[in-house]
This record gives C-alpha cells, structure tokens and sequence, in this order.
C-alpha cells in the first residue's frame, strides 16, 4: 500500500473510530459497527494504527499524559446543629437545598448558618 492510500485509509478509519467512540453510553462497540457495518476486525487494526500514531506524535513533540490522580485520602469534618424536634419529640427536617456529589449527599436548611455553611462548602468541594 503507498503512503497517500494508507493516509486516506487511515483518516477514513480515524473519522469511524470518532463515531463509534461518541456512541450512546448504552451502545457497546460491537454493536455500533454492527449498525454502521464496520468490520470488527478492522476497526480494531485501525485503531492500533491510530494509537500508534498518536504515540509516535506525543513522543515527538514530549508531550506527556497526564498521571492518574493519587487516591485522596477520606477526610471528616465535625459539624454541629441543633435539632428540630415536632411535638411528639422526634427530628423534623426540611430540607431547603439538596447538594449533591460523586461521594456525598448534603441537605441543608434555611436556618443554616454562615459560619456553618462556608465550612460544609469549604469541606464538599474538591481541593
């Protein structure tokens, strides 16, 4: 194969591997190249020959991946409140916001304080 054949192919296969990586998060692979009548086994030799290229290009240039972030490790933080009580003595609350993150559920009231507020943020967000 001459080189403008395999850059032909090759950028035919780069605009397929997009697609079929920009698929539904449902969709597998395999049956995205069965609904677009890819062929498994090329695409797979084309995507080695992607890769490959991108890598060679990376190292051309220094460029460098970035590491996978270290394992933080799990901190707590000590808040204090004061409980509501409904006349039979048991806890009522009402939520007046809800935040929500990967690792954690926090609700909060209206009646929360500043100083309390600012800590559960300062603490929730990520460093």
């Amino acid at each position: 194969m001459d080189l403008c054949t395999h850059e032909v192919r090759l950028n035919h296969w780069k605009l397929i591997i997009k697609q079929c990586q920009s698929r539904p998060e449902a969709q597998t692979a395999k049956q995205w190249m069965e609904e677009n009548r890819a062929q498994e086994n090329a695409y797979y030799y084309w995507l080695r020959k992607v890769r490959r290229e991108v890598y060679s290009q990376m190292n051309d240039r220094n460029v460098f991946l970035p590491t996978a972030p270290e394992k933080r490790a799990v901190t707590f933080a000590e808040l204090s409140m004061t409980p509501q009580l409904n006349p039979e003595g048991s806890f009522v609350f009402q939520p007046a916001v809800v935040i929500k993150t990967p690792s954690a559920t926090i609700a909060l009231s209206n009646k929360v304080s500043d100083r309390l507020l600012d800590k559960i943020l300062r603490e929730a967000s990520p460093a």
